[in-house]
């Protein structure tokens, strides 16, 4: 299918973030199973050993909250993204009583300390910061962070130990491609309608986080190439028609997967499993066992199924099986 479920032409993450436009990254250990669900016999280790190379990045783009995104991506959206999502936070640092001297000395503060290829976590530039600032508390912080980012100035560098680092966006990027505002808009467009394709417009409209005019205009920009399918009453747009599934496909899907969360209807952000396309329950893995909630019966080659994807799982991990 277009999501890269059933049928994966990538073998390396950044390729395929690039592919989805961007992936949702909030709960880091969730992301990386959703890319590990779409690569064949990738490991844990060896997509945490990309972003810590800096091979994709976390950043919070398109709308606020984290995403893993393509290097060549990141100049483009956030010049597409950054503007809108801070004009939605002004009356919050209003009432947190950040300023513009606030957020424009912590910027001064966070370059100088990360300038070399340095890299520093969360508590470390909050206690730079402090240094000037006693106002500040862990909640302003986050928005100081964020202020940074949607600048273009900062973004995770990658993870030492079990805490996020923050480096330099330009010395980690050194060369960002920026689109003009109706050239990056039509481009996020075909990558969303390519990898999340058969959607509607109000699916793009949430997924992106843009106006619904630019939306749309994304989407018309796009129709030439695209077909869809009507279904009560609803178009539904894709680039190619997806591949169907064999008998049994079944994937554990992790909490905030783009196949539950990339549509407008995101009313699942659960783990969740799928089979031949349907959501038929919820899972966890705890202590080196698959545990699952069905809400229908299965048939038993689709009882196999699931545990062999959690056993896929737990290969992922590196735990044994």
């Amino acid at each position: 299918m277009n999501q890269q479920l059933s049928h994966s032409a990538f073998s390396e993450p950044g390729e395929l973030i690039s592919w989805m436009g961007c992936m949702q990254a909030e709960d880091y250990s969730s992301a990386k199973w959703a890319i590990g669900n779409r690569i064949p016999h990738i490991t844990d280790a060896a997509i945490e050993k990309d972003f810590n190379e800096g091979r994709f990045l976390r950043a919070q783009v398109l709308r606020p909250t984290w995403h893993f995104v393509a290097p060549a991506d990141i100049g483009w959206m956030l010049e597409l993204s950054a503007q809108r999502i801070k004009a939605g936070y002004k009356q919050l640092y209003s009432r947190l009583d950040l300023s513009g001297s606030d957020l424009k000395r912590s910027k001064m503060i966070m370059a100088r300390a990360l300038a070399g290829n340095k890299r520093k976590t969360r508590a470390q530039l909050l206690a730079l910061c402090l240094k000037v600032n006693k106002h500040l508390d862990e909640i302003r912080m986050n928005f100081l962070l964020l202020d940074a980012e949607l600048d273009g100035l900062i973004v995770n560098g990658g993870i030492q130990g079990s805490e996020f680092v923050y480096a330099l966006l330009e010395e980690l990027v050194p060369s960002m491609p920026v689109l003009e505002k109706e050239a990056a808009i039509a481009e996020l467009a075909k990558r969303y309608f390519s990898s999340r394709g058969p959607a509607t417009l109000a699916d793009f409209i949430w997924w992106s986080g843009l106006e619904p005019p630019e939306a749309k205009m994304g989407l018309e920009m796009n129709k030439g190439k695209l077909q869809y399918a009507v279904v009560n009453g609803e178009a539904y747009w894709f680039f190619e028609t997806p591949a169907l599934q064999g008998a049994a496909t079944v994937s554990l899907l992790p909490s905030f997967d783009e196949y539950t969360a990339g549509y407008s209807d995101h009313n699942n952000f659960k783990p969740s499993i799928i089979v031949n396309g349907q959501v038929a329950g919820t899972w966890k893995y705890r202590e080196k066992r698959l545990e699952t909630q069905i809400f229908t019966p299965l048939e038993k080659k689709e009882e196999n199924a699931v545990l062999s994807a959690g056993e896929r799982y737990a290969r992922f991990l590196g735990k044994a099986v």
